[in-house]
């Protein structure tokens, strides 16, 4: 469990806290957990979500679970200062959809004294890093990386494999879409999409006179 760090009030320096995993994973989850704390220490707390998430609702971050916590959607990162003025905290989801500009707004925010608190996936659908979450992670001082657990196979999943047949990097979904992999399994299956996807050709007969030639 994570546990706020100790604030020294001579130095007005905040921190970045990185929530990372795969899909269905708990990251929402644990981003409202201490959102929710530091709400009740009556702390002045700001969430924002890119503007394009909107699969539960508009105006709030909502984990699989249900629980929720009201947020401002934002179309780019450079909004975020503005609305964040005057903030002990902020809290960001769904950070791998926010353009590469994130990485210097939460570091300008932590500079400045505020904590910010940073939920998104570390990888695509294709098992590599996403957006701007490897810079993120870089940068903060804290990394929390959250699991999911394999639908195939029943052991820690740290990728979120796509079901559905598209390669769009972005493609919001749920269950119908994605599930959790152990690293096995997204192996197994991503291997059967490469042989799946290969042309084969038809088998040609070879004449005598070739045979020949060749030899």
């Amino acid at each position: 469990m994570f546990l706020e760090n100790t604030v020294n009030h001579k130095e007005q320096f905040g921190w970045i806290e990185v929530i990372c995993g795969s899909m269905f994973s708990g990251k929402t989850e644990e981003l409202i957990r201490r959102l929710k704390r530091a709400q009740f220490a009556r702390q002045k707390v700001e969430i924002f979500k890119p503007a394009v998430d909107v699969r539960y609702d508009e105006d709030k971050v909502v984990s699989h679970d249900a629980n929720e916590i009201r947020s401002t959607p934002v179309p780019a990162a450079a909004n975020i200062p503005i609305l964040a003025d005057g903030c002990d905290v902020v809290g960001i989801d769904e950070a791998q959809f926010f353009d590469d500009e994130i990485v210097s707004v939460c570091n300008d925010l932590a500079n400045k004294g505020v904590r910010v608190i940073v939920a998104g996936l570390d990888m695509d659908f294709k098992g590599n890093p996403f957006g701007p979450m490897p810079y993120l992670m870089a940068t903060a001082e804290y990394v929390t990386k959250v699991h999911a657990v394999c639908t195939k196979t029943g052991n820690l999943a740290q990728y979120s494999y796509r079901k559905a047949k598209s390669d769009d990097l972005v493609l919001l979904g749920e269950v119908d879409e994605y599930e959790p992999l152990s690293r096995a399994a997204f192996y197994k299956c991503m291997l059967r999409e490469k042989l799946r996807q290969m042309k084969v050709k038809d088998a040609e007969e070879v004449s005598t006179k070739q045979k020949n030639s060749d030899a």
